[in-house]
């Protein structure tokens, strides 16, 4: 169960979404889209289309040619006694390729999009009648939304408990904006919600039907709008893999020179580990993602070398300040309180 906090604007979280959907359909498994906001068939017209081998290897070849010129221009600005310390890698160029690769610009053919089994669930037309669930108090919406997961993980042959005579497949399961008003949930509206617990008790349930199926399911939630934080405690009790995104769009640091190659943070809260009764956190507390013209890329974030000397002495004072927030993982991490000591 991959929990994801949506960007405040839901730019960069819902292109996460789509990835994760256009890698199952690559992938050959089959999907179940859920939304409250968005009509699910809307959803699937806008995934991004897969690069080819030798497109991605041209597309990420070019990115590397770029990142040497740029590694060259940044060596004649380090100071020599820093040019034989090992350099921090933060391209995807230097990692074995793994999964697939899309690119954003362009959608995915409907050949390939029907090529798959998909099934999905917009709220608004789904029919009144009450659950089966109701008896557990849970929000109408949410109840409806379990019952129908339950029955395709039934009925397509996803229970793992069940012997299936056909041959086995994985179910990939993405809920859009769970918790929001839309969803008949009040937990984003008031700092002490009428019903504070019927999104864990969904969290809850759907874990038992991913832990007994052949499954893996995405959720996104607006969690900058959830002011209780007794609730998102629950709530990544009850997650898997928690990830935050946060965009700069609107924010001081869309114009503060340490992010200018950037469009956003990533924050890892949670990891899944095996047989372990904790939950992994990550050593690697220093990543942003930036959005190409073609790629969406999460990289480590690392100061700059060096900043221009347009930069007033008053603004390199504030830099440091902004520099001190980011954890020790950083390429270089500013120390002094009147200048940039790297």
């Amino acid at each position: 169960l991959v929990f994801t906090e949506e960007d405040k604007y839901g730019l960069y979280s819902s292109l996460l979404f789509k990835y994760f959907l256009a890698e199952g359909i690559v992938c050959g498994h089959d999907l179940f889209v859920a939304s409250a906001k968005e009509h699910p068939d809307n959803i699937l017209k806008e995934l991004p289309a897969p690069l080819l081998d030798d497109t991605y290897g041209k597309d990420l070849g070019d990115e590397a040619a770029a990142v040497k010129s740029e590694d060259f221009q940044d060596s004649m600005k380090i100071a020599w006694r820093y040019q034989n310390l090992p350099k921090m890698e933060t391209s995807p160029t230097t990692y074995t390729k793994f999964g697939h690769y899309y690119d954003v610009s362009k959608k995915m053919s409907p050949e390939l999009c029907q090529s798959v089994k998909w099934h999905s669930f917009y709220l608004h037309e789904e029919l009144p009648s009450e659950p089966k669930m109701k008896a557990w108090n849970m929000n109408s919406g949410y109840a409806r939304l379990l019952q129908s997961i339950q029955r395709i993980i039934s009925q397509e042959g996803f229970d793992g408990s069940d012997p299936q005579k056909k041959q086995r497949n994985v179910l990939r399961i993405g809920i859009q904006s769970l918790g929001s008003i839309l969803w008949g949930d009040d937990v984003c509206c008031s700092d002490a919600p009428e019903d504070p617990h019927s999104l864990t008790k969904f969290l809850y349930v759907l874990r038992g039907l991913l832990r007994k199926s052949l499954s893996a399911c995405i959720i996104t939630v607006p969690a900058h709008l959830i002011q209780n934080k007794a609730i998102m405690e629950r709530v990544t009790n009850l997650s898997d893999m928690v990830v935050g995104l946060e965009s700069f769009i609107g924010s001081e640091r869309e114009t503060n020179p340490l992010y200018k190659d950037y469009h956003g943070l990533v924050h890892v809260h949670q990891i899944p580990r095996l047989n372990s009764l904790i939950c992994d956190v990550s050593d690697t507390k220093d990543l942003a993602f930036r959005l190409k013209r073609k790629l969406l890329t999460i990289e480590r974030l690392h100061l700059p070398p060096d900043l221009s000397d347009t930069v007033s002495r008053a603004s390199k004072q504030d830099l440091a300040g902004s520099a001190k927030l980011l954890s020790s993982g950083c390429g270089a991490v500013a120390i002094g309180k009147q200048h940039l000591d790297f």
